[in-house]
C-alpha cells in the first residue's frame, strides 16, 4: 500500500467521490471482505460487492487474498493507498492556469499555482513509484504572526529579496546534466480549525420545570 496516490483519471476521480465508495476506501486501510464491510457500513453484501468492483476497475482497491468458504470464494480487498489526492489533471479542460493572470498578490493566482503544484508533484510521485525511485523534494511549512499589515508587506518584500538572492547564487543554466527545479513560496492567512460540537443526542438538557404541564 502506498502512502498517497494521485488520481488523474476523471472516471477514477468520479468513482472516488461517491460517498459510499469513499467510506469503503477509508475502511479498506486494513484488508477486509465484502461481508465484513457490509456489517460496518450497514449495506447488503451484494451492494458492497458492486461498489468494490467499481473501485477495483479503477485501481483504487486491490485483491489481497481469496478464501474458500463452503461453496463460495470470499475476496479480501485492500485500498491501494492510505490516502488519495485528486489532481487538477482530472479536470484538464477547466483546470486553473497560472500563466493566465500572474499576480503575486492575487489569492486566485495562488490557488492556480497550488493546483499546478498538485498536478506536477502528483505526476512526479506516480512516475517515481513506477520506477521504484525516491523523489527529491523539500518542503517548509510554518506560521508567522504579523503585528500589522505593514509588517506583513515588509516581510514579503524581504522574503522576495532573499529568495531572489539565493536563486541568483545557485542557478546555473549552463551546467551539463543539471536539472531544473520549481520553487514556490506562498503566504496566506491561517485557516482556523472548526471545533466539532459535542454530541448531546443522548442527553436531555431541557429544564425540569419545562417538562411539567401548566
Amino acid at each position: 500500500m502506498l502512502d498517497v496516490t494521485v488520481i488523474e483519471d476523471p472516471a477514477a476521480a468520479e468513482v472516488s467521490l461517491d460517498p459510499v465508495r469513499a467510506r469503503l476506501l477509508a475502511e479498506l486501510a486494513e484488508p477486509a471482505s465484502a461481508t465484513t464491510l457490509a456489517a460496518k457500513v450497514g449495506l447488503p453484501r451484494q451492494k458492497v460487492n458492486y461498489h468494490l468492483k467499481a473501485l477495483e476497475r479503477h485501481g483504487l482497491v486491490e485483491l489481497v487474498e481469496e478464501r474458500r468458504k463452503g461453496n463460495c470464494t470470499e475476496r479480501v480487498m485492500r485500498a491501494t493507498a492510505a490516502s488519495y489526492v485528486i489532481s487538477p489533471a482530472a479536470l484538464a479542460a477547466v483546470e486553473p492556469d497560472p500563466a493566465r493572470s500572474p499576480d503575486r498578490l492575487s489569492a486566485r493566482w495562488l490557488l492556480a499555482v497550488a493546483a499546478r503544484l498538485v498536478r506536477d508533484v502528483g505526476a512526479l510521485v506516480t512516475g517515481a513509484a513506477k520506477a521504484q525511485r525516491r523523489l527529491a523534494t523539500f518542503t517548509l511549512d510554518g506560521e508567522v504572526r504579523f503585528a500589522s499589515a505593514a509588517d506583513r508587506a515588509a516581510f514579503a518584500e524581504e522574503l522576495s529579496t532573499t529568495v531572489a538572492r539565493l536563486v541568483s547564487k545557485y542557478h546555473d543554466a549552463s551546467t551539463e546534466g543539471g536539472r531544473d527545479h520549481r520553487l514556490i513560496v506562498a503566504i496566506h492567512p491561517s485557516v482556523k480549525a472548526v471545533a466539532t460540537p459535542p454530541d448531546t443526542s443522548g442527553t436531555d438538557d431541557t429544564p425540569k420545570d419545562q417538562d411539567k404541564e401548566h
